[in-house]
């Protein structure tokens, strides 16, 4: 039996309304001064009144954040098939792509910014530098993950490499590979956000740093509740691509799991 969306959601729920309650009843009972900690309702408020404005730059975050994660995953799957299928490119660049992540990006974005100005272009090379190593190593993991059996069968059946990457092992991989992915969805409107703070004309943390200098700090809550939503937005709608894309492996996880509980209710 599938789960309903109650018992699968409820309980996050109910304890975001919790929270959100003793927050509100924190606010108000304790006096906090609200340029300090604003309440749940009042940045409601201010993001009613901030509605057209921050709509705006949120079209505009949400362009970075989707155009730098498309690239990240392509440039990531090709590089990925790349050190896959030839040992030596791997035993080069695979060193390389660890060491990357070494570089602090807070040092990395403002030379982006130097060296290609203040318009969109440095904001989505700072989401591909986020997206791309957790993409990139879930690919090359999942590859090699496919069991050894399947391998020898296409082999003595005079498979090619091409023809096992294709028919057995890139399918193999594809749950691996959005499992990186919703990761890296979940970094991608902060990367925007971090690259907007170092230098952009708009967007969400243009306005986030605006709203700091101006001490309005529900309007600063206001974007984060909207940056929120975004990452929500894109891990979502990750796993729907994953549900399509993949209806075998989630009809083979969820027939699992309910065998599972079964057997446990059984004991």
């Amino acid at each position: 039996m599938k789960r309903s969306w109650i018992s699968l959601y409820g309980p996050a729920m109910i304890l975001a309304l919790v929270l959100l309650l003793g927050w509100q009843m924190y606010t108000r009972i304790g006096n906090v001064n609200p340029l300090v900690l604003p309440a749940p309702t009042e940045i409601i408020t201010t993001l009613g009144k901030s509605w057209d404005t921050l709509f705006d730059h949120t079209v505009y975050t949400l362009m970075e954040t989707v155009l730098g994660l498309a690239l990240a995953t392509i440039c990531a799957l090709v590089l990925a098939l790349i050190m896959d299928l030839v040992g030596v490119v791997r035993r080069a660049l695979y060193p390389l792509l660890i060491l990357s992540q070494t570089i602090p990006i807070v040092a990395l974005a403002p030379l982006l910014r130097i060296w290609f100005g203040f318009d969109m272009g440095p904001k989505i090379l700072v989401v591909i530098l986020f997206c791309f190593f957790p993409i990139t190593v879930a690919c090359i993991d999942g590859l090699e993950g496919t069991p050894g059996d399947l391998i020898k069968l296409l082999r003595s059946m005079k498979a090619s490499r091409w023809q096992q990457l294709w028919f057995v092992r890139l399918p193999g991989a594809l749950p691996s590979f959005f499992s990186g992915l919703r990761i890296a969805a979940t970094y991608a409107p902060i990367a925007a956000i971090f690259g907007e703070i170092v230098g952009a004309e708009k967007g969400l943390g243009i306005f986030m740093q605006f709203s700091l200098n101006a001490r309005a700090t529900a309007q600063v809550f206001a974007s984060i509740v909207i940056l929120s939503l975004l990452s929500l937005f894109l891990f979502g709608f990750v796993i729907l691509l994953e549900r399509l894309a993949l209806p075998w492996y989630h009809s083979t996880t969820a027939s699992n799991r309910d065998g599972d509980n079964v057997s446990r209710k059984s004991k």
